[in-house]
C-alpha cells in the first residue's frame, strides 16, 4: 500500500503545474476600465507581476468602485485590508497628507513624467511617515490640470470671478478661491453630471481624463496656462498596498512586487499619462475646439494672487515643526531638475515662482 501511495503521489506531483497560485491581489480604483490609469498602467502592471511570479500571484483589477465605497475611502480600504491594493488621490482626504500637498499648490506642475520623477525624490526624503500606514507601490502625478468649461472661456484671471470650478483637493480649492473662482470640491467621477446639471461651470482636470469622463459634449472652453503642458496645479496620486498583505508575502514574491513598483512603475505611469494627455488634446485640436493658451508672460497676476496659498502651506509646515520654506524649495528644485532632465526647460510655471 505504501508503494502504491508513493507512486500516486509522484504522479500527482508530475501532473501539477510547476507553480500554483498562492496570492490574490485585489486592486480597487475609481476610474473606468478605459481610463489611462487602468488600461495603460494597472493592466500592464497586472501582466508584469503575474508573469514575474510564474503565475503564483493573481492580480484582479476592480475599476469604477466595483468593490463598494466612495473614492475618498480608497486609501483606508487598502490600509484596513478591505482590499489588497488601492489607487487614489491623496487630496481626496483633505488635510491628511499635508506634506504631499506641496505638489498640489498652485503652479507646482509640469508633465506627468517630470512631476512623477520629482515625486520619487520627494517621497524618499519626506513622505515616509505620511505613508507609513500602507506599503506604497507608486506615488505619481498626471499632467498639469487645465480649465475645462461648460459654456464659457477663461482667457484671463478676471474671467474666473464668480465661476464655480471643480477642485479635487484642499490645496487646489484654496488656490481657485484665491484666484477669484468659487471652488467646489468633488471626486472626478462626479464631474460629468455636475457640469450637465449646472452644479459647476467648469473643472480643473488634465486632458487625459476628459475622454474617459465622457464630458466632451458638455464642455466648450479649454484653457492652458504657460508653456510645456502648463496648468494651474496637480494632484498627488498613490497606488498603495495593505501593509500586512505585503509583509506576509514569501521573500521571492516580495521581490516581484518590489521589482515592479517604485521607480520602475513610475516610469511606466509618467509616460502613459503624458501619451494619453497628448492624444486626448489632439482630438480637441483636430475637432476645432476652442483652446486658449495664456502665455507665460501674462501669468504674473495669477502667481501674485495665489502666493498667499503657498505662504499658508509654508506656515502650516512651520507650525508642525518642519522647515516649510526649505521643503518648498526642495520640491521646486526637484521639479526644476526633472524638467531639465526631460528637456522641458526651466521656464515652466513652477520654476518661474
Amino acid at each position: 500500500m505504501k508503494r502504491v501511495f508513493l507512486t500516486a503521489t509522484a504522479l500527482a506531483t508530475l501532473a501539477a503545474p510547476a507553480f500554483s497560485q498562492e496570492v490574490t491581489l485585489r486592486v480597487h480604483h475609481f476610474l473606468s476600465a478605459d481610463a489611462p490609469m487602468h488600461a495603460d498602467v494597472l493592466a500592464p502592471w497586472e501582466k508584469m507581476v503575474e508573469e514575474a511570479s510564474g503565475g503564483r500571484i493573481d492580480v484582479q483589477l476592480y475599476p469604477s468602485m466595483q468593490l463598494g465605497g466612495k473614492p475618498p475611502q480608497l486609501f483606508d480600504q487598502a490600509r484596513d485590508g478591505i482590499v489588497d491594493i488601492s489607487w487614489t488621490l491623496l487630496g481626496y482626504t483633505p488635510g491628511r497628507f499635508p506634506i504631499a500637498e506641496v505638489f498640489e499648490l498652485p503652479f507646482m506642475s509640469s508633465t506627468a513624467v517630470a512631476t512623477t520623477n520629482a515625486l520619487q525624490e520627494f517621497q524618499a526624503k519626506y513622505l515616509g511617515e505620511e505613508l507609513g500606514e500602507v506599503h506604497p507601490l507608486l506615488i505619481h502625478a498626471p499632467s498639469a490640470y487645465k480649465f475645462h468649461m461648460a459654456d464659457t472661456q477663461v482667457g484671463s484671471l478676471e474671467d474666473l470671478s464668480g465661476l464655480k470650478i471643480r477642485a479635487p483637493s484642499r490645496a487646489m480649492t484654496d488656490g481657485l478661491n484665491a484666484l477669484g473662482a468659487t471652488a467646489v470640491g468633488m471626486p472626478v467621477p462626479e464631474v460629468a453630471q455636475s457640469l450637465t446639471t449646472g452644479v459647476i461651470d467648469g473643472a480643473v482636470i488634465p486632458w487625459e481624463v476628459v475622454g474617459s469622463l465622457r464630458i466632451e459634449d458638455v464642455t466648450e472652453g479649454h484653457t492652458e496656462l504657460g508653456v510645456e503642458n502648463g496648468g494651474i496645479a496637480n494632484s498627488v496620486m498613490a497606488l498603495v498596498m495593505n501593509k500586512a498583505k505585503y509583509e506576509g508575502l514569501p521573500g521571492d514574491l516580495k521581490k516581484v512586487i518590489d521589482d515592479n513598483s517604485g521607480a520602475a512603475l513610475a516610469a511606466l505611469a509618467g509616460e502613459a499619462f503624458d501619451n494619453a494627455e497628448q492624444a486626448e488634446r489632439q482630438k480637441y485640436v483636430d475637432s476645432g475646439a476652442s483652446i486658449t493658451v495664456i502665455p507665460e508672460a501674462e501669468l504674473g497676476p495669477w502667481y501674485e494672487a495665489s502666493q498667499p496659498v503657498i505662504d499658508a502651506w509654508v506656515q502650516s509646515m512651520n507650525d508642525a515643526g518642519h522647515d516649510g520654506q526649505a521643503m518648498l524649495d526642495d520640491a521646486r528644485g526637484m521639479l526644476a531638475a526633472a524638467n531639465e532632465a526631460e528637456g522641458t526647460g526651466s521656464d515652466t510655471p513652477a520654476a518661474a515662482q
